[in-house]
C-alpha cells in the first residue's frame, strides 16, 4: 500500500512566507529556509513552494530562494508561481527543485502541460487547481485566486491528466484558511476519477480532519501551512494520530 504524504506548504510573498483567509488577509509567518529546514527536520514528506505573486519581474529572486531551501531540505520539493514555459521549470529544476507546480498559465494555454510533460517528464509537472464553489459549480480560478474563468474543476482535471500532469494539487478556496476540514466532497470525486495522484489542499484546522480526508477521499496527500507555521500541529504527532487512525504513513 503506498504510504500518504503530508506536505507543509510555504506561500511566497516578496521574499517572506505570508499565510491568509480564502486567499486574502495575508500576514506574515516567517522565513521560508527556516522553515522549509524545520519541516525537514520534522519528517515532512514533501516541501510546496508558492510564489503567489510572481511575476517576470521576480524570476531571479524566486530561482535564488529555491536554491537557498535546496539546500537545507532532503525531501521532494515542489515550486510554483509565474511558470510560463520550457526555460522557467528548467531554471527552478537546475536551482534545487524536484517538480514544478503550474496554474494560471496552463488555464490558459493548457498546451503548456504537454510541453512540459514531454520535455520533463509527468513525474515532474504538477496541476494547481484554485477553485471555488458557485452557484452548485466548482469554478476555476486564476491569479492567486483573484480571476474566475469559465472552467469547471473536475473536467479541468481531467483533461489535465490526459495532457500529461503527474499530480492534481486542489485548493478549496472556499475553505482556504478558515480551519473548517478540508472539502471532503470534491477531493473524493476526483481521486475517485483520476488516475493520478490528488492532493488536498485548503481548511485543515486540528489533526482530526487529515484522518477524515484520507480516510473519506481517498486523496493522496494532504496540503497545509498555517497550521504548521503557527505550531498548532506537531508533524510528528499528527503522523502517529494518522498511525492510530489506521492510515498508512511514513514514520
Amino acid at each position: 500500500m503506498l504510504t500518504k504524504r503530508i506536505i507543509p506548504c510555504l506561500d511566497i510573498k516578496d521574499g517572506r512566507t505570508v499565510k491568509g483567509t480564502n486567499f486574502v488577509s495575508l500576514k506574515d509567518a516567517g522565513s521560508p529556509v527556516e522553515l522549509a529546514r524545520l519541516y525537514s527536520e520534522q519528517g515532512a514528506d514533501e516541501l510546496v513552494f508558492l510564489d503567489i505573486t510572481a511575476t517576470s519581474d521576480k524570476r531571479k529572486t524566486l530561482v535564488s530562494l529555491v536554491e537557498s531551501i535546496a539546500r537545507v531540505i532532503n525531501i521532494p520539493f515542489t515550486v510554483g508561481g509565474g511558470i510560463g514555459c520550457v526555460e522557467d521549470v528548467k531554471a527552478l529544476l537546475e536551482a534545487g527543485a524536484d517538480k514544478v507546480s503550474i496554474n494560471s498559465a496552463a488555464v490558459y494555454r493548457p498546451e503548456l502541460i504537454n510541453e512540459l510533460a514531454g520535455k520533463f517528464g509527468n513525474q515532474c509537472i504538477v496541476l494547481a487547481i484554485d477553485a471555488n464553489f458557485v452557484n452548485g459549480r466548482w469554478k476555476v480560478y486564476t491569479h492567486g485566486g483573484r480571476k474566475e474563468t469559465e472552467k469547471e474543476l473536475f473536467s479541468w482535471a481531467k483533461e489535465g491528466q490526459k495532457r500529461g500532469a503527474g499530480e492534481i494539487l486542489f485548493t478549496a478556496m472556499t475553505r482556504d484558511g478558515t480551519k473548517n476540514g478540508f472539502e471532503l466532497e470534491a477531493n473524493k470525486i476526483l481521486a475517485q476519477t483520476l488516475r493520478i495522484p490528488v492532493i488536498a489542499s485548503g481548511g485543515a484546522g486540528n489533526m482530526q480532519n487529515f484522518s477524515d480526508v484520507f480516510l473519506q477521499t481517498g486523496v493522496d496527500a494532504a496540503l497545509a501551512a498555517s497550521v504548521f507555521h503557527y505550531k498548532e500541529i506537531k508533524l510528528k504527532e499528527l503522523k502517529l494520530k494518522l498511525k492510530k487512525d489506521g492510515i498508512a504513513i511514513r514514520i
